[in-house]
């Protein structure tokens, strides 16, 4: 069959699976007697991926919103979808009917990360495994790891001192140390270049196109992914004959005597907490640096807070859990950082069954995007919401308008972690160096998320013991 004849016969295919996939629908619905929610599906199978990818994604969700308001459907990345955008329906989704939405990830995303990872599952699993990572990230756990949080931010600031760099990169290496910091206790010396390195091919493939040929992206990650689990299995055999020994980090938790899961739930798991807990939080601290670049006033107000907190130490003196909490106006930089940027524009849900929603049907086997960058700038709930404004989180957001760590039983469950690692960098970046942003700063790229350009260069300088 020459080249013609086998295009031809592939977009027949694809028809077909189209037509049939609309058939079914179209019985479903007529047995519902409810309709879709409005909305246009695009072209066949691919839909409306190029428009979504293709632009800033906010421009389209934003003019989605403003054509068929807070419930409309759309199809992307070859799965029919039902976007969501108001407080009310991220609540019904996430929370009041979370058992009706199961968590959804594309199965080549699965086997990165290992099919066991807590983000693929609902129910009983679920529930015991976020007991296990809430136990060693709660605010009682975490509070012993401030000092080894601290030398981790002072070195790498020291090693940033006088030089240009781009601030996403750095932040990455900084965020991944505290993740081996959570994870492994002070044991992860002894791995982290190992894990380093098999990780960050790992990360490289992660956003490939699954083709598992030699060579290929998607193909050196999982090679990397059986010797990470390799290196677990070398680390949870070490573990087990020190049994006189306790560690109170996510490790030791998993590896308590009455959960019982297996050795390739516990490697699954750590790989995945790596994963949600390094590229998000140095998404935020990167904008947190141009945020606070561009508004000298607030960065003034910073630096005054962690000043006085500096002032009352001695020479040397470490922080602690308190002064960490002695931080209001930092905190509320760190939430209105999460606000703008909204790093976690979206999460995917599956319906499991026909769902309905003021009057519309959310067919099963749909999938359902609450648009949580869309609540965030919604000028109804926030006023002025493209101004970085921190004073406004002087008074509470009301429930379901800030969700900057998910919402419901699958919410972030480090989210305290994610905060203390953010407060600890500010407090000695603000009180003892300089930045200044090289180049354009204006503008926004996505890969996936969305960050300053170019990773935001900036030159770092020690401040002289005059000015502080």
């Amino acid at each position: 069959m020459d080249f013609s004849g086998m295009f031809l016969t592939m977009l027949a295919g694809i028809l077909f699976l189209y037509l049939l996939r609309r058939v079914i629908s179209h019985h479903r619905r007529s047995s519902s007697n409810l309709p879709l929610p409005p909305g246009t599906m695009g072209w066949p199978y691919v839909g409306e991926t190029f428009q979504l990818y293709s632009q800033d994604p906010n421009v389209f969700f934003a003019s989605k919103q403003k054509r068929y308001g807070s419930v409309f459907k759309t199809h992307v990345l070859g799965c029919p979808c039902v976007m969501i955008s108001s407080p009310e329906a991220a609540k019904f989704v996430l929370v009041t009917k979370s058992h009706l939405f199961k968590p959804t990830f594309p199965a080549s995303k699965e086997r990165m990360l290992g099919k066991q990872a807590i983000f693929f599952h609902q129910g009983d699993y679920h529930t015991k495994l976020r007991k296990l990572v809430l136990r060693a990230f709660m605010p009682q756990a975490i509070s012993d790891m401030v000092p080894d949080i601290e030398s981790i931010a002072q070195d790498s600031l020291k090693t940033w001192d006088g030089t240009m760099i781009n601030t996403y990169q750095e932040m990455k290496t900084y965020t991944f140390n505290v993740a081996l910091l959570s994870i492994f206790g002070k044991d992860e010396v002894l791995y982290r270049e190992d894990l380093k390195r098999c990780y960050y091919i790992l990360e490289k493939g992660y956003n490939s196109m699954p083709i598992n040929l030699p060579g290929t992206l998607f193909n050196k990650a999982m090679k990397a992914r059986k010797e990470l689990s390799q290196i677990l299995a070398r680390i949870l055999s070490e573990r087990r004959q020190n049994i006189g020994s306790s560690h109170n980090d996510l490790l030791g938790s998993f590896m308590g005597d009455k959960e019982e899961l297996t050795d390739e739930q516990i490697a699954d798991n750590i790989i995945g907490v790596i994963f949600a807990a390094r590229d998000t939080t140095a998404s935020v601290m990167t904008w947190i640096l141009k945020y606070l670049a561009d508004n000298p006033n607030v960065l003034e107000a910073v630096t005054e807070e962690q000043m006085a907190i500096r002032k009352g130490k001695e020479v040397g003196e470490c922080l602690t859990w308190g002064d960490t909490k002695k931080m209001p106006i930092t905190s509320r930089v760190i939430q209105e950082t999460l606000r703008v940027a909204s790093i976690l524009s979206f999460t995917f849900r599956e319906a499991v069954e026909d769902v309905e929603y003021e009057g519309y049907l959310i067919p099963k086997g749909w999938k359902v995007l609450p648009l949580f960058r869309n609540i965030h700038h919604s000028a109804d709930i926030f006023s002025n919401p493209g101004k970085f404004d921190p004073s406004r989180f002087e008074v509470a957001p009301k429930p379901n308008t800030f969700m900057p760590f998910g919402n419901g039983t699958h919410s972030c469950p480090g989210n305290e972690l994610a905060k203390l690692e953010m407060s600890i960098m500010i407090h000695h970046i603000t009180t003892k160096y300089r930045w200044s942003i090289v180049g354009a700063s204006d503008g926004i790229q996505y890969g996936p998320f969305a960050l300053p350009q170019n990773g935001l260069p900036i030159l770092l300088a020690r401040k002289s013991e005059i000015d502080v």
